[in-house]
């Protein structure tokens, strides 16, 4: 479905932190008139509003995972505290000049909650560790231990799982994804350093198949559905696993690879389609329940700008690959 004007206008009608990434990525804006839009993250908006909420020591809401007083007894995950306040404004797209000295506030005065360890460590989480690292790799701090850390504690059967601690051997939909993003933003990010490294790329690769083994939908032991999560959309994503959130990691990771698209997300795709309504939009289904600074979306039922501007750039993607190069894709993946 082509984006009609008055979709692509709505759509623009938005907080800059959305904006930029709808002009540049589905308007075909010029690279200044985005990156302008872009700077506006630190001064209007979402971004803003964040930012104003960051305490002195660096962190926000006092806490890294967790909210400072937090006992455990609220309704789902608090939001509030420093790793998910550095996530949204990094996926937002902020400049991160404008967090000079946070890095090293963070260094010297926060921990984390687990067996109080230094935060740029990381800990024995893994998506608690795969946002450490994207963030850290963001800010310019050597986090290469950290990326280290998914090399060493990648499961048997290619992914990662939060709970390995508690002695699981099975890798999780959810922990794998986060993983990943956290792997590729990285490498990104490192170029041809540390984050280029053949280890990571073969961990980042073991857990991409993990996942495409699965076709993001099913379980591999049965073919069953693996849950009635992966099919139901709801931004922001924060930790959990939709067949969006990981399709959009792998338009991401097809294009810093420069391949196409792995036939095997087929079966996703279609289920994004589907969910497509015939204006083209969206709905929220269901936001993470919990304590959130601000709402930067609309409540379930409503149509929502983000999963639009991602359902959309995922559709467009699959949609303009060459069927040679996506055959092509195939073949090296079968090899």
């Amino acid at each position: 479905m082509p984006l009609v004007p008055e979709l692509l206008t709505w759509l623009l009608d938005a907080d800059p932190a959305l904006r930029w990434q709808v002009e540049r990525d589905l308007a075909g804006a010029p690279e200044d008139v985005w990156r302008a839009t872009r700077a506006r993250v630190a001064t209007e908006g979402f971004g803003a509003r964040l930012l104003a909420q960051q305490d002195t020591d660096g962190q926000w809401a006092g806490g890294t995972f967790f909210p400072a007083g937090y006992q455990g007894d609220e309704e789902g995950q608090p939001w509030t505290a420093t790793t998910w306040s550095l996530s949204s404004l990094r996926d937002w797209g902020l400049d991160a000049a404008v967090l000079a000295g946070t890095a090293e506030k963070l260094a010297a005065n926060s921990r984390w909650e687990y067996d109080d360890l230094p935060y740029w460590d990381g800990e024995v989480d893994c998506c608690i560790n795969s946002w450490t690292l994207a963030n850290g790799a963001w800010l310019g701090v050597d986090v290469s231990g950290n990326a280290q850390w998914f090399v060493d504690h990648r499961l048997p059967d290619g992914g990662w799982n939060c709970e390995w601690v508690e002695g699981s051997t099975r890798s999780s939909f959810h922990s794998t994804l986060n993983s990943l993003k956290g792997l590729l933003y990285y490498e990104t990010a490192s170029g041809a350093g540390a984050g280029g490294s053949a280890d990571l790329r073969a961990a980042r690769r073991a857990g991409e198949e993990y996942l495409l083994e699965r076709r993001l939908l099913h379980r591999l032991s049965t073919g069953e559905p693996v849950g009635p999560w992966a099919t139901r959309f709801g931004y922001p994503f924060r930790w959990g696993f939709s067949v969006l959130n990981a399709l959009d990691y792998f338009r991401a990771a097809a294009l810093h690879d420069g391949v196409g698209p792995d036939p095997r997300l087929a079966d996703a795709v279609g289920v994004v389609r589907g969910a497509r309504r015939p204006d083209g939009t969206w709905l929220q289904e269901g936001r993470h329940p919990g304590r959130v600074w601000f709402e930067t979306d609309v409540p379930p039922g409503e149509p929502s700008r983000w999963l639009t501007f991602y359902g959309t750039r995922v559709l467009d993607w699959w949609d303009g690959a060459d069927g040679d190069v996506r055959e092509g894709w195939l073949g090296s993946v079968r090899r």
